[in-house]
């Protein structure tokens, strides 16, 4: 076993995930929880083409479909999170029970070969955490997350460690104090995430039904490819949501022919 070595710093990062060990040694503040929603179950198929990102919203399923690295096309099945005791006990049969609710996605991975195992999670909380106090600051997932159906981890993980980079730049260099510079990199990450926070938890609420308004958006999206591009890019992070949810934009999406 080897000797115990105790190291100190001015500042600690926390960029650990979700169970932060940081977070949880510091007691960090959390807040604007919502309910853990969904579990996923996914594998990465050869011979599957996708026609680019392919989404399915099916009762009380989630289907995702979309080119990775390697040639590889990965396939997700979301389903509310009660239902995993279950669906865990015979998870791959009930994987590909929910495919079949998309039999043309179905048929194309059946005619597949899969490459890894079937992989599941949980790890879906949804959930803010104060990032920052006396020489500690926590960035990405140790610091928010949200369900992953949205797959915001990696871009929300690098904006932020930039946010908080300048942060304790400012405050180390004396050109603010360092709590400060660090609850405006609270402030700037909130704003910036709360639009997809919102978003997420409620396109991931698979235990209830899309809303009317929803299912009415999603059926005129079908013959406006603009308009459908412009949708997955505020799925995907590209477009502003409040910019795609604009009552004028809505308007011109449903009042199209």
């Amino acid at each position: 076993m080897g000797a115990v070595v105790t190291e100190s710093a001015r500042i600690v990062i926390g960029a650990d995930a979700g169970n932060s060990i940081v977070a949880r040694s510091v007691n960090a503040h959390t807040y604007n929880v919502k309910p853990t929603l969904t579990c996923w179950y996914f594998a990465h198929w050869s011979g599957v083409v996708a026609d680019g990102l392919e989404f399915y919203l099916r009762n009380r399923r989630a289907l995702i479909a979309c080119y990775t690295n390697d040639g590889l096309t990965v396939v997700l099945a979301g389903c509310p999170y009660e239902e995993f005791p279950a669906f865990r006990l015979a998870a791959e049969r009930n994987y590909f029970n929910s495919l079949d609710l998309a039999p043309e996605l179905a048929e194309r991975v059946h005619k597949g070969k899969q490459e890894d195992r079937l992989v599941g999670t949980v790890n879906t909380a949804n959930f803010f955490r104060r990032p920052y106090g006396p020489g500690w600051a926590l960035v990405g997932d140790a610091g928010y997350h949200h369900d992953p159906s949205t797959a915001q981890g990696i871009a929300d993980s690098f904006r932020d460690a930039e946010l908080l980079s300048d942060a304790i730049d400012a405050g180390f260099a004396g050109r603010e104090p360092l709590a400060d510079a660090l609850a405006a990199y609270e402030e700037k990450r909130n704003s910036a995430v709360m639009p997809m926070y919102e978003f997420t938890a409620q396109l991931a609420n698979l235990a209830e039904p899309p809303t009317q308004e929803m299912q009415r958006l999603l059926q005129k999206l079908r013959d406006n490819q603009a308009q459908t591009n412009r949708f997955l890019g505020a799925w995907a992070g590209t477009v502003s949501i409040p910019e795609f949810f604009a009552p004028e934009n809505l308007q011109r999406v449903f009042q199209a022919k």
